[in-house]
Parts: C-alpha cells; sequence; structure tokens
C-alpha cells in the first residue's frame, strides 16, 4: 500500500520536472495577487513568462505556485494565448470557495509527516483526480486561510493543533482590533462632532478612550501607539490635539487637564494603607505626646505663624524672649517624624513623591490631608508634636548657643504676612519688632559671607471657576516674608551645623560660586538680578556638609518643611536618633540612595511645575492676543533678541528688529501675535 508519504515525494517530483518545460500554464504571486502566465522559454533557475495582462518578463523559479500538467502552444496567436491565461483564472475563483480546509486538516493533522504534495490535498478536497484548475484553486486557498496549512516551496505543510490554536486566537485579536478600527473610528468622529453616539458603539469608544490618552501622554512609547494612529486616522482627526479635545468632550480630563503631571505619573491619591494608617494617627490625638520623657513641654510660649493667607499646611512657628541681654529664638517645626516612621506606608507614599506640588488650581500633598493639613499642621490653639530649635541670639545676631529637642507647643496666634508687615510697621509688637531686627542683622551677615538675595516678585496665578485667568505680582522681600525666611535659613544652617559636628552622614545643600558675579549684596535691580541668576553654579545635594555660596553659610541642609519636602523628613529623623541619644536612623549608603531618590523625585516634581506654571501664563496670553506688553530686553545679537515681560516675569524671544540690536537692560514693547497654551507655543512681534 502506498503511504501518504510515497504519494507525496512521487507527485513532487512530477511537479518540479514540469515547472522547468516551456509550455505550462503557471501561476505565481505579483503584489498579493495570482497571476497566470504561459512559459515560453525555461532555463535553469528562471523562467521566461507572457501573464495574462500580456506583459512578458523573467520570473525566478523559486516564485511558480504552480505548473500545470498540461504543455500549451505558446508561438502561436497571442490574443488567443491570453484568451485561455483569462479563461483558466476565472474558472479557478469559484473551485476556492468549494474546499473546506478544516476537514482537509483534520483527516492529515494526524499523520506522521505533516509535509503534502498540493495535487494530493487537492484530490482529498474533491474527492478524485484532481485537475490543474483544482490543484491551482487549492493553493490559492491555503493563501488565502492560513489557519491550518502553508505553502512553503511546493510544499503543503500541515499546522500542528497548537499552531492551530495560537493562529486562531491571532485571528479572532485581528478581528476584533478591525473591529474596534471601525466602530471606534466612527464613535470618534461622532464625538468628536457632538453627535449622538449609538448604543452599539459606546464599547468600542470606551476601549478607544484609553488608547488615546496613553498616545497623547507618551507618544511612540505608548503601548497601542500605532492602533491610536490607526483611529485617528480612519476617524479622519489630523490635529496633534485631537486626543485632549476628545477626552474633554467625554468627561475624562478637564479643559485645562495638567498634562505634565499625568506624563510624569506623579500619584496623586494615597494607597489605602496610608489613607488608613493617616486616620489612625488624627483618631490617636496628642495626649500620648506628654508621656514622652524625651520630649520637652513648651506649651507655656505663645508662638505664632506666619504665611501665606491661603495657607493650609502649617510646618513652623515662631517665638522669641528676652534672656538677660541676648534672645533666645524658637524655630518650632512640626514633627512629622513622629508620625511618619521608615518604612511605613506614608514614608514609602513620600518616598514616591518627594515634595508636595503646589498649582493655580490645587495642591496634591507629599502625605494625606489629615497629617499634611491635621494632626502635623500647626494650627492655632492646637496641641501639636514638634521639634524645636532653641537658638541664643546676641543683639548682633551672633549664635550663641543652639539647642535641639523634641517638643509640645501650642500656637498661639497665626498671621498672615500681610498681617505681620502692618505689625511690624505699627511698631506695637515686642515679638514682631526685636524678630525684624534680628533677621537685618542675619541677613548683613550672610551678605558680608557673600550671600547672593537676588529678589524677584512673586508670580501670582489665580484662576476662577470659569477658567478665567489673573497674573498678579508681589514683592517677595517684605518684612514679614524676609523675616521668616532669614529664620529658617539660620535654623537649617544650625541643623546642617550640629548633624556635620557629630560626624554623621546627612542630606547637605551645598552650591558652588558663582561662574560669574555680576551684583553684590542685596542688589534689588531686575535686570542684574536675571543676568547674575543665569550665572549661578548648579546646587547639589551631597551625604557630607559643604558650602552654601547662594546663601553665605558654611553648611546647609533644610528641615523647616517636613510636611511638604522629604528631604527635610529624613533630617528630622536623624536629628531624633542624634538628639535622643539612639542609633542612627540612616548609615551613609542610605543617604546616598536617599539622595538619588530626592534628586530623581524634585527633577520630576520641577518639570511638571515649570510647564504648569508656564501653561497657565499663556493661558493668561490667549486672553490678550493683539495687545502689546512691557518686556526688559536681557540679550541680544543679530539674530534673536532674549527678554522678560515685565508684568507677568516670563522669559521669551524673538527676531532681532531690521538693522539694529536693541540696548539690554532697557524697557520696551512687544505685541502677543499668537499664542496657544495647549501647544506650549507664543510668538510676540515688535
Amino acid at each position: 500500500m502506498i503511504t501518504l508519504s510515497e504519494q507525496f515525494n512521487f507527485q513532487l517530483l512530477i511537479h518540479n520536472f514540469l515547472m522547468t518545460t516551456a509550455g505550462r500554464l503557471i501561476e505565481y504571486l505579483d503584489g498579493g495577487k495570482f497571476i497566470c502566465a504561459f512559459v515560453t522559454e525555461a532555463q535553469d533557475k528562471r523562467l521566461r513568462l507572457i501573464n495574462q495582462t500580456g506583459r512578458e518578463l523573467n520570473l525566478p523559479l523559486s516564485r511558480v505556485l504552480h505548473s500545470s500538467t498540461r504543455t500549451y502552444a505558446v508561438t502561436g496567436d497571442r490574443e488567443a494565448m491570453l484568451q485561455q491565461l483569462h479563461e483558466a483564472a476565472e474558472k479557478r475563483k469559484p473551485l476556492i470557495e468549494a474546499i473546506n480546509l478544516e476537514e482537509l486538516w483534520e483527516l492529515t493533522c494526524d499523520e506522521p509527516s505533516a509535509v503534502f504534495a498540493p495535487k494530493f490535498l487537492a484530490e482529498l478536497a474533491f474527492g478524485g483526480e484532481a485537475d490543474d484548475n483544482q490543484v491551482a484553486a487549492f493553493i490559492r486557498r491555503v493563501f488565502s486561510d492560513r489557519m491550518y496549512f502553508k505553502f512553503k516551496e511546493g510544499e503543503i505543510h500541515a499546522h500542528s493543533p497548537e499552531q492551530v490554536e495560537q493562529l486562531r486566537l491571532q485571528q479572532e485579536k485581528e478581528q476584533s482590533k478591525l473591529a474596534l478600527l471601525t466602530n471606534g473610528a466612527t464613535a470618534l468622529s461622532k464625538l468628536m462632532e457632538d453627535q449622538e453616539i449609538d448604543a452599539e458603539l459606546q464599547p468600542a469608544l470606551a476601549q478607544c478612550l484609553p488608547i488615546l490618552q496613553d498616545f497623547y501622554l507618551f507618544a511612540g512609547d505608548a503601548p497601542q501607539a500605532a492602533v491610536a494612529r490607526e483611529l485617528l486616522k480612519q476617524a479622519g482627526l489630523n490635529d496633534p490635539h485631537a486626543p485632549f479635545h476628545l477626552l474633554v468632550k467625554a468627561g475624562i480630563w478637564d479643559r485645562n487637564e495638567n498634562i505634565p503631571l499625568l506624563r510624569q505619573e506623579t500619584p496623586t491619591t494615597f494607597s489605602l494603607a496610608a489613607r488608613q494608617q493617616a486616620e489612625m494617627l488624627l483618631q490617636q490625638g496628642t495626649s500620648e505626646l506628654f508621656t514622652d520623657p524625651g520630649r520637652i513641654d513648651l506649651t507655656a510660649l505663645a508662638p505664632m505663624t506666619i504665611d501665606g493667607s491661603t495657607t493650609l499646611d502649617f510646618d513652623d512657628a515662631l517665638t522669641v524672649t528676652k534672656e538677660e541681654d541676648n534672645y533666645l529664638v524658637g524655630v518650632h517645626i512640626s514633627d512629622v517624624a513622629h508620625y511618619v516612621q521608615p518604612e511605613d506606608s506614608l514614608f514609602l507614599e513620600a518616598m514616591q513623591r518627594g515634595t508636595s506640588l503646589y498649582f493655580p488650581e490645587g495642591q496634591i500633598p507629599m502625605l494625606p490631608r489629615h497629617l499634611s493639613q491635621g494632626i502635623c499642621s500647626l494650627i492655632e490653639g492646637e496641641t501639636r508634636a514638634t521639634l524645636s530649635l532653641m537658638i541664643l541670639l546676641s543683639p548682633e545676631a551672633e549664635v550663641l548657643r543652639v539647642r535641639i529637642k523634641p517638643s509640645i507647643i501650642k500656637v498661639a496666634r497665626r498671621l498672615t504676612y500681610e498681617e505681620a508687615d502692618r505689625l511690624i510697621e505699627g511698631g506695637d509688637d515686642w515679638e514682631l519688632q526685636t524678630l525684624n531686627l534680628l533677621r537685618i542683622k542675619l541677613r548683613d551677615k550672610r551678605l558680608a559671607a557673600g550671600a547672593l538675595l537676588l529678589p524677584f516678585p512673586d508670580v501670582n496665578i489665580s484662576v476662577n471657576s470659569s477658567g478665567n485667568v489673573q497674573v498678579a505680582l508681589s514683592p517677595s522681600d517684605t518684612p514679614a516674608r524676609t523675616l521668616v525666611s532669614e529664620l529658617m535659613i539660620l535654623a537649617n544652617t544650625e541643623a546642617a551645623r550640629f548633624v556635620a559636628d557629630r560626624m554623621v552622614p546627612g542630606l547637605f545643600r551645598s552650591q558652588p560660586p558663582p561662574r560669574k558675579r555680576i551684583v553684590q549684596g542685596a542688589d534689588n535691580d531686575l535686570f542684574l538680578n536675571s543676568l547674575q541668576r543665569k550665572q549661578l553654579s548648579r546646587g547639589e545635594l551631597l551625604t557630607t556638609a559643604k558650602a552654601h555660596s547662594g546663601l553665605g553659610v558654611e553648611q546647609y541642609t533644610t528641615i523647616t518643611s517636613p510636611i511638604r519636602r522629604l528631604l527635610d523628613l529624613l533630617m528630622q529623623h536623624q536629628l531624633h536618633s542624634l538628639v535622643r541619644r539612639e542609633d542612627l536612623r540612616f548609615n551613609e549608603a542610605m543617604c546616598k540612595d536617599f539622595t538619588a531618590v530626592i534628586s530623581r523625585t524634585l527633577s520630576s516634581a520641577n518639570a511638571v511645575k515649570q510647564q504648569r506654571h508656564r501653561y497657565w501664563l499663556l493661558k493668561y496670553l490667549e486672553a490678550r492676543k493683539g495687545t502689546s506688553m512691557n518686556a526688559l530686553i536681557l540679550d541680544a545679537n543679530p539674530k534673536r533678541v532674549f527678554l522678560l515681560l515685565t508684568d507677568i516675569l516670563l522669559d521669551i524671544d524673538i527676531p532681532a528688529p531690521a538693522g539694529q540690536v536693541p540696548e539690554p537692560g532697557t524697557i520696551v514693547q512687544v505685541k502677543i501675535a499668537k499664542v496657544d497654551a495647549l501647544d506650549n507655543s507664543v510668538r510676540f512681534e515688535w
């Protein structure tokens, strides 16, 4: 009995022989289409053909899919030859539909050999001797449905059951993708045109919107970028910001969505474990603080907070008392380290964020509001855990003694910067008057040590419920603001000295001298300060103390904002272990790891803040397109002029006017020609 394998080998030999013979009707693929042709001349590896379109060509033997057993006359009438080719092609088309590949595969998949001759399988398919048209139709069928068989070098390979299952799943996936593209594109088009979307299109729309969201945020790095591009193409949406507008129309994004924040994938919510821990701490209360033998009770003092009018998280308070001829200044910092311990859920959340983020439209805290605005916030009239730096200053603001202790305080009064300025100006508040005199002397000492103050107005951006933007500048160097900043710098400097003097690792901020010194001391010139800022050296975060030239101090860290900065929280933990005479919380290796985490998270946070700040300034300019604004020329060359818009402190550049180079330091007027906040683009004209 002849086996399937023997039948195959015999038929394959005949097939290979016939393909090299002139006069055969062969079939090949060209651009995905099956083409019939006559062999007019046969060579070793190439065939000379005339195909059904009347074209004459050379074809590699390897491209032939089927060759007839019959030999045709190829020297006669050309039109008759073409007619024969067309007839063969037409006969094969209906035969394809009669072939059930799944049934054939089930008959052959269990054979020892999975490789067959096309003629053999065609005969199984048609139930008898197969002619040329039937064999060719069978090969065409294999190419049109690749689920069960594969054509390779004149052979038919049957797929294994595992391959068929995999191909079936792939086919279902492709069909699903095709349906998604078709229905999704229709739904997106309707959504963009504010048309009603039929119920049957809603599932596709729900699938498409997350794909477009990822694509808008991450472009080619999005998991389904290719699908997103095809969806937009089929929907006829060519605007690069079309996904943004679609997501706004769908109610997924706000019309002023914080895109930089989403691109950085900054966490905006807290884990369940962190929320539960914060809730537990809030319910815990403060009575247990008084049972801690390492914590001193300073509730007899009358601390005050001085902050902005909209501040909700108060992390520092001040006191001052007379001690003979000297002044005992207390800088009391919220003891966040008491509540947030290394490795707990809240600590891990703080490690992810690195800092709180503040935007005109809202805040993203580093710690849950149960802590940041609750148990850790130094709220007027509430008992709170603090870390107090009691610094004895001479009348000339020389540091005579520093004591750092965990403490308990109760804030006696809350002042805004404006209220504190009025009280300082009034001259009747002894505490504020004393602190103001000390801040002047502390500032003078830093200036003498080379500090650069470089005051810039604060840019205050407000957005109302309608999305209208207002921008106002306010001085950053008022007495109250500089009073707070000088005492915070003093506390941070002394905390750094305390750690460094004990030769233990920490997290220290330093800054090399500026590349070029333009101003001296407290120069308040906007032009000169702008130039000097561009000459500052990059700050560093180190595990050992070094000088900070910009602040004019020999060592520096930050501990005064532990509610909103990871660095301050970490240094607070290190200080706790020192003042309580416990094992160090963090060794050198851990501190180095923290510097990497802080550098990464702060870089990400600063990028988001800067981009969001610019977005709102551009939104402000959008409403003023066509109007003129004052601008300070910072630098100029024959091609470009670099300016600072003095009303909103936005850096811009425009082409230099023909025939002249404007003088740096002068004020000019520029016109808003074009602005698009979403596109992050703005253009000015003279």
